[in-house]
């Protein structure tokens, strides 16, 4: 990977790389990519089959793609034949996109005492992850073997009584939408991520000892970006905070939209992305935000008349990128202003974050496709779609080729709105965010693949 640091193979201190493989690209999480791209798409490389939903979305390191499943396991794919070289197990969803980096620490534990056994080489890789059982693992790249586990104070969605304006009316109802979570960056030795029990944890990438916590207002699922030694991360309590990187102190903090009668308009999923200063990042309030990094001032917000922004955005040459959920649409805004520039409608939600290489934006959509924009024209350069797409989006689309919600929710009732998001995910939908590396697209999909485009 042309972005992997290579220095700790030749060193024998221990180190990190400092351009570790992880979700959106790089630690401003800006969704670029030093990488040639799909430009034309010829081939499917190679298709890999899990026996779950890939909503997690991929980390190309060292010839391998890394990726969760909600079949509970994290796996290790040959990144040119697409065949198993590992997998592990945990107790629940893997919906986090892993983070992988050089180490050059421990070996794994000894299972009798749970402490490291020795010594490994400079430049082996450990990759990071979260799941829904509540604990944060990291294990070893090359073998898949357990370096340690951190256990948090336990996994949830975000949940709010008459959620989305459901029934019953007087329970506590977890969001089914809520199916990412937050995934690691590692940053100087440390690893941030944040959790269901409503904490950012920084934790030592190499022992997994808590370096600090800190305690937001509810589920913190959006993924930490670092910029200047500021940790940028949002919360489903509508916050979005700058915390120092080495303390956790907050440096700022950014109140945005609350919705307290039925909690739909309200909350951090999308990961803040930093670039030049500036924070972007989407928000279920219907906003995209532009705010000074230094201060936690608002530059701009643009609104979005009441579709959420799921999606982390993309930064990139003055301008920024990002899709809605309702209204199915993809926007381009200049950085500066907010202004729109582009717009390209998918027809169905977005919630996959986008990535930029060669000139091209690739991004997914609930029905079960991934595009491909060109940046100079923004116009469609190619889409492929899911086999399951092909099967099962048309009965969910109506005569305008749009997803017809009547379709798939009937009435407001919260097993409706859980059968609803099943249906939808039976459309092969593409909900992980792309990753590029050399002229290759790699993500997963809801019919349970992770595809290899070139």
């Amino acid at each position: 990977m042309k972005n992997f640091c290579l220095v700790t193979a030749l060193i024998a201190a221990p180190a990190f790389c400092q351009n570790p493989s992880m979700f959106r690209g790089n630690l401003e999480h800006t969704g670029v990519y030093n990488a040639t791209g799909v430009r034309e798409f010829h081939r499917v490389q190679w298709r890999f089959q899990t026996e779950g939903r890939v909503i997690s979305s991929p980390a190309v390191a060292r010839g391998a793609v890394y990726v969760g499943s909600t079949d509970q396991n994290l796996y290790a794919i040959d990144q040119e034949t697409g065949t198993l070289k590992w997998k592990f197990h945990t107790e629940s969803w893997v919906t986090s996109s892993p983070a992988v980096s050089d180490i050059g620490f421990f070996n794994p534990p000894d299972p009798r005492t749970g402490k490291p056994t020795g010594p490994v080489p400079a430049g082996n890789s450990t990759v990071f992850f979260g799941s829904f059982d509540g604990s944060f693992y990291a294990v070893d790249a090359a073998s898949g073997k357990l370096r340690w586990k951190f256990d948090t104070e336990g996994e949830r969605r975000f949940a709010h009584r008459r959620l989305h304006g459901l029934q019953p009316s007087g329970e506590l109802i977890g969001d089914t939408w809520d199916f990412y979570l937050s995934s690691p960056a590692v940053y100087q030795g440390a690893v941030y991520f944040g959790s269901g029990d409503g904490n950012v944890y920084a934790l030592d990438a190499a022992t997994g000892a808590l370096k600090w916590k800190f305690q937001t207002g509810d589920v913190v699922h959006a993924s930490p970006a670092i910029a200047d030694g500021l940790v940028v991360v949002g919360s489903w309590d509508g916050i979005l905070y700058a915390l120092q990187a080495d303390t956790g102190k907050v440096e700022w903090q950014l109140q945005t939209g609350v919705d307290p009668k039925i909690g739909n308009q309200q909350g951090f999923q999308s990961s803040a992305a930093v670039a030049n200063g500036v924070v972007y990042v989407g928000c279920r309030d219907s906003n995209v935000y532009a705010i000074d990094l230094k201060t936690g001032q608002k530059k701009w917000a643009l609104n979005n008349g009441g579709s959420w922004v799921i999606t982390s955005p993309a930064v990139n040459d003055g301008k920024v990128y990002y899709g809605t959920s309702d209204t199915g649409l993809f926007h381009a805004l200049d950085a500066a202003t907010g202004a729109k520039l582009f717009s390209f409608d998918a027809k169905f939600p977005v919630f996959s974050s986008p990535a930029i290489a060669g000139g091209v934006l690739y991004v997914g959509s609930f029905d079960g496709k991934l595009h491909a924009v060109d940046l100079k024209t923004f116009k469609p350069l190619w889409d492929f779609t899911t086999e399951a797409s092909k099967q099962n989006a048309p009965a969910l689309t109506g005569a305008d080729g749009r997803l017809d919600f009547g379709k798939v929710i009937r009435f407001l009732f919260v097993d409706e709105m859980n059968a609803g998001v099943v249906k939808l995910f039976s459309t092969g939908s593409v909900v992980s965010s792309p990753a590029i590396d050399n002229d290759a697209v790699y993500f997963g999909s809801t019919d349970g693949a992770v595809y290899a485009l070139k």
